[in-house]
């Protein structure tokens, strides 16, 4: 099953997931489309954004699955952090953050989880090139 919750529904909406069983947090990670501006796979009624936020959450009971997925706008990339709903979301929530730069509101550890402390901007993001951002590798062997 997958549902699409407005941005401003998404924690009602995965709170109400979680006690209708769906106890585990598989995944939380953030897709950049906006190399995909007229794209077509949403339902109808759903605007599409450059950023998405998807959940992946599971049922032991009855081995059910669901994944949410929300349109977040590129003017206000903030979603709720779902940390107190589901504790094992504290690091993909972090990692979404450091390289997509969505935020979670509510988080506990905004911080960086990946990159160095001092480094700017999300590397993921699609505006980003990567063949601008020099490759340093420590302990690395010297060519012979």
């Amino acid at each position: 099953m997958v549902l699409h919750p407005p941005v401003d529904r998404w924690y009602e909406t995965v709170s109400a997931c979680r006690d209708d069983g769906y106890v585990m947090a598989i995944d939380l990670t953030v897709v950049d489309y906006s190399a995909h501006p007229g794209r077509t796979d949403l339902p109808e009624g759903i605007r599409p954004e450059r950023f998405e936020v998807v959940a992946s959450l599971l049922s032991h009971a009855t081995g059910g699955r669901v994944r949410l997925r929300t349109q977040v706008p590129e003017s206000d990339p903030e979603v709720a952090s779902l940390f107190d709903l589901y504790p094992g979301t504290e690091a993909m929530e972090r990692e979404a953050w450091d390289l997509l730069g969505v935020s979670f509101s509510g988080h506990p550890d905004h911080t960086r989880i990946l990159m160095p402390e001092d480094w700017e901007g999300h590397p993921l993001r699609r505006d980003v090139s990567m063949g601008r951002i020099p490759v340093q590798f420590r302990d690395a062997p010297s060519a012979r």
